[in-house]
């Protein structure tokens, strides 16, 4: 059973991350992390007729190579947490309908990665069953159609603007087996810095990052030189550098330690992405096609996963609302850590 101090808990018994899938289009694939994706569409409709039913098929083509990769058969699978970024979150429900999984959707905006896979980890620690999935994704273009405007509209993005991911991260999650591990989640508090403009999404994240990372080290004793990186998603370069303001004003320093996935998975400079990437797909493809395959192979023995979401809604936000930010931390280890 999980041991909690303070808000994080401790996972005893270690879930074991069994398998998983990225799956991205010509954007990322063209990026620096392109070869190691799973598979990379160039076409970014998937076939499709609307943006809306391709991230539905991306997101169903990920879950589906995470599943073969372990050598498992839907089936097998207890349960299933995903979501996405659309209202009700069709592309989940509408791409992954025909699995026959048991399914609870969960909507953490660009977090969900990281909220979806904690829930999978609790729930085969808890001992409620042998494997469980967890998925999510985003589409640039489905993503301006709901948010901002529709891509024919043409509007001007200022440099503060983040370039929506469209790709998707499969994991499967179980109690026995060899693979990295899920040693302590931090579920995130919401915090509000104020931000009100939609373009701006890394400022209005950044304080959720600090204030869960803040948490995670106060809760356990770590130290930040306790771990080979310290990973969020999706701050990019404005939230990445208020994120690191913010922590060093509570004296927790990260220099050197900290990435950011949207800044990781496009060259800024060649790709013309602005700020950097973002969108539940961005921190879910670098988790799967870089982060995952690194604790693996040994190159890194722990890091810190700390997605982020802006938890806006287009209504709020043309209502004059501000944009609350939330950050889900998950520690993920190679090998057995040597103190809890």
């Amino acid at each position: 059973m999980a041991l909690r101090k303070g808000s994080t808990l401790l996972l005893t018994q270690g879930p074991v991350i069994r398998s998983f899938a990225a799956v991205g289009s010509k954007m990322e694939g063209e990026g620096p992390l392109g070869p190691s994706f799973d598979l990379i569409c160039e076409d970014s409709a998937f076939g499709q007729d609307s943006w809306e039913k391709a991230e539905a098929s991306m997101q169903k083509k990920a879950l589906d190579l995470a599943i073969q990769k372990g050598g498992f058969s839907p089936d097998e699978l207890d349960v299933l947490f995903a979501g996405d970024l659309l209202n009700q979150c069709i592309s989940s429900t509408y791409g992954l309908r025909d699995l026959n999984i048991p399914f609870l959707g969960v909507y953490g905006a660009c977090s969900t990665m990281a909220e979806s896979l904690m829930m999978a980890s609790l729930f085969v620690e808890g001992g409620f069953g042998e494997l469980a999935g967890a998925v999510t994704s985003s589409h640039f273009c489905s993503a301006e159609r709901q948010f901002r405007f529709p891509l024919e509209y043409g509007s001007q993005r200022p440099p503060s603007a983040q370039w929506t991911a469209t790709a998707s991260g499969a994991v499967v999650v179980g109690r026995q087996g060899t693979g990295p591990r899920v040693r302590a989640v931090t579920p995130g508090r919401i915090r509000d810095l104020g931000i009100t403009d939609a373009n701006n999404m890394g400022a209005a994240m950044a304080p959720a990052a600090a204030d869960t990372i803040s948490r995670f080290f106060t809760d356990t004793g770590y130290q930040p030189e306790d771990f080979d990186l310290v990973v969020t998603g999706d701050l990019a370069h404005v939230g990445s550098q208020l994120l690191l303001q913010l922590l060093e004003r509570d004296g927790v320093r990260l220099e050197g330690r900290h990435r950011d996935c949207g800044l990781l998975l496009y060259d800024r400079k060649r790709q013309q992405v602005d700020s950097g990437g973002s969108g539940c797909g961005c921190s879910a493809s670098v988790l799967c096609s870089s982060l995952l395959p690194r604790l693996l192979d040994g190159s890194l023995r722990n890091i810190l996963f700390v997605a982020t979401g802006a938890l806006m809604s287009p209504t709020a936000v043309q209502q004059g609302e501000s944009i609350p930010g939330i950050a889900h931390l998950l520690w993920l280890s190679a090998a057995p850590a040597g103190k809890e």
